[in-house]
């Protein structure tokens, strides 16, 4: 493996004229295939090897990005056919002449609109170079460009940097700032607007009910807000990259850009567009907080393997933790909104058996086969490393501040990371990233270290949040039976039975239908109308269906699961109340 690059690490002036280039042609939307033409010089040897990645740094799953690459050949840049035999699911060899120049061609089909995969049509071609560009472990360290071909009218947008005068051909320092960086080509609309003296670029594709003015306002506040947090901003230009499609959400960091996938029109609906708000911070947030402060483990990256480490909850959790204090602070939504956010926060996290059986390191460690592979048991045996790590994040957060009258915080944490490695780029260990939060923290904090990232003990929430003035006062809701439902145009089928439920000793399965209640049919929202007629401990007849046969029992109601609304206490003490304004940046009047 080599040291991962990130960013421009040196000027196109100082480059020679690069040994690899990538030819992408995206002209053929209709089709959804790439057409690609990898041009190289063979090493000084008789076997050329190539590989494709199997996955892409920030999505932590093997996708296998190799499944979707047809139409293989070689031949030398004559038109000589070249012997070639493929060696692995992901890697390919070729017979030739050291030193000989080899062009390689093959098809990548793209139909999936992620911000992790690609996405061709007549409209606009998107895609992550991990999942189109093949690479020579011998050239990963050198410089390329890459050249786009594509329909009349189209632009290019990419955080690249053009070799040359034609704006469809750009250039990256090496392979690793080529992974790092997705490609747009289309009829997108390009907004440009600068933060802090430095260049920034919104592209959107798709339509909707966007409102480009309102949002770039408040997309420089959220900026402000995070360079001043962490001492300016570490790029010369950043990309957004914006697809809006139906019900779409996701987001995937990058060093100077990001992309970002969201509900086309939902930026009308107060709430929805809050939660894009929180979306870009996150993603924005990550251009220090794993792009260039991060795990040893991703400080080099195997393309070929996973890269397990343990520290995803700090990475993901503490980002997650700040996505919503962010926009608080930028003024882009008031501290009502936030604690409704952190509430629904905290009712998750209780309502998920698998706190108690998946710890937050193994949470982490485990995010290859557990966390974007969800079954109808992951309620009961995972706890995701998103949520509690931005609960634990959450009280980290108050203990360091209310230790030193919030003249400290967690933000110094990664402050000080930003300060230790981002020039070193090696990555911090595990126990490197607790020191410096106990050197933060100014104590020993290990007990929580066992307890809540290796153990699995229930986080003392309501504890902390009376220290800041703030209580958990529990909701009215239904009699619990441990069931979860599909929607399914009305039909009652289940998604998921919860462990140690009143439904799990009933015998109900995940894909049941239940049909009737105490003899009533039931269907859809009909199901909660009929439980609040009911009583904890009442016995309840369910009728349901299972692999085509009826049956019937007894589900026993228990008390509902906790469901809390985080507010205000009316009991706080001054001091209590100075400390959540001091944290929320706003008045106790205001909540």
């Amino acid at each position: 493996m080599t040291q991962t690059t990130i960013g421009s690490s040196v000027s196109r002036g100082s480059v020679q004229p690069p040994a690899v280039a990538y030819f992408i042609d995206c002209q053929q939307g209709h089709t959804h295939l790439l057409q690609v033409t990898l041009r190289l010089t063979a090493p000084q040897s008789d076997v050329l090897a190539l590989h494709l990645p199997v996955w892409t740094p920030g999505s932590y799953l093997v996708r296998e990005y190799a499944r979707h690459l047809e139409s293989f050949a070689v031949t030398t840049i004559d038109g000589a056919p070249r012997e070639w035999w493929k060696c692995r699911k992901n890697q390919w060899q070729v017979a030739c002449s050291p030193g000989e120049a080899i062009q390689v061609r093959y098809a990548i089909y793209a139909h999936e609109l992620s911000v992790r995969t690609n996405h061709v049509d007549r409209s606009h071609a998107y895609f992550n170079p991990a999942a189109v560009c093949l690479y020579a472990p011998e050239y990963r360290d050198r410089p390329l460009t890459v050249t786009v071909t594509a329909p009349p009218h189209w632009r290019l947008t990419t955080p690249l940097d053009p070799w040359g005068e034609d704006p469809f051909t750009v250039w990256a320092a090496n392979y690793d700032q080529l992974v790092d960086s997705p490609f747009e080509v289309g009829t997108h609309s390009v907004y440009y607007f600068e933060v802090a003296g430095k260049p920034h670029e919104l592209a959107v594709w798709g339509e909707g009910n966007f409102e480009p003015t309102r949002a770039i306002a408040d997309l420089q506040r959220i900026i402000s807000t995070e360079a001043a947090l962490l001492g300016g901003l570490p790029y010369d230009r950043y990309v957004f990259i914006l697809h809006l499609t139906h019900k779409g959400y996701g987001g995937l960091e990058h060093a100077n850009s990001c992309s970002l996938l969201f509900d086309r029109f939902g930026f009308q609906q107060p709430d929805q567009y809050r939660r894009f708000l929180c979306l870009v911070a996150h993603e924005f947030l990550h251009l220090w907080n794993v792009k260039r402060i991060r795990p040893q483990a991703l400080a080099e990256f195997d393309y070929d393997n996973e890269n397990y480490t343990t520290s995803l909850w700090f990475v993901e959790g503490v980002t997650s933790y700040l996505d919503q204090l962010i926009p608080l602070w930028a003024g882009v939504f008031d501290a009502s909104h936030y604690l409704k956010l952190l509430g629904q926060s905290i009712n998750r996290y209780l309502q998920t058996p698998g706190r108690h059986v998946q710890s937050l390191t193994a949470a982490s460690f485990d995010a290859w086969i557990k966390l974007y592979r969800p079954d109808e048991n992951s309620l009961n045996s995972q706890m995701s490393y998103y949520l509690k790590g931005e609960l634990v994040a959450l009280l980290l957060d108050l203990r360091i501040r209310l230790n030193f009258n919030h003249q400290r915080s967690l933000v110094d944490v990664l402050r000080r990371l930003w300060q230790q490695f981002c020039d070193t780029q090696a990555g911090y260990t595990p126990d490197e990233l607790w020191q410096t939060i106990e050197t933060v923290a100014d104590e020993n904090l290990e007990s929580w270290r066992q307890a809540f990232l290796d153990g699995t003990d229930d986080l003392p929430l309501g504890d902390w949040f009376s220290q800041v003035g703030l209580e958990l006062v529990a909701q009215d809701a239904l009699p619990y039976t441990g069931l979860q439902f599909k929607q399914d145009r009305g039909a009652l089928h289940i998604k998921a039975v919860l462990r140690h439920s009143p439904a799990e000793a009933l015998g109900l399965v995940p894909g049941d239908e239940i049909i009737a209640l105490n003899g009533w049919r039931v269907q859809g929202e009909e199901w909660s109308d009929y439980l609040r007629e009911c009583q904890v401990g009442q016995a309840v007849e369910v009728t349901w269906c299972h692999d085509q046969r009826l049956h019937s029992g007894t589900l026993v109601l228990e008390p509902p699961q906790p469901h809390y609304q985080l507010r205000c206490s009316a009991q706080a003490t001054p001091e209590q109340r100075a400390h959540l304004e001091a944290w929320l940046g706003t008045t106790a009047q205001n909540l």
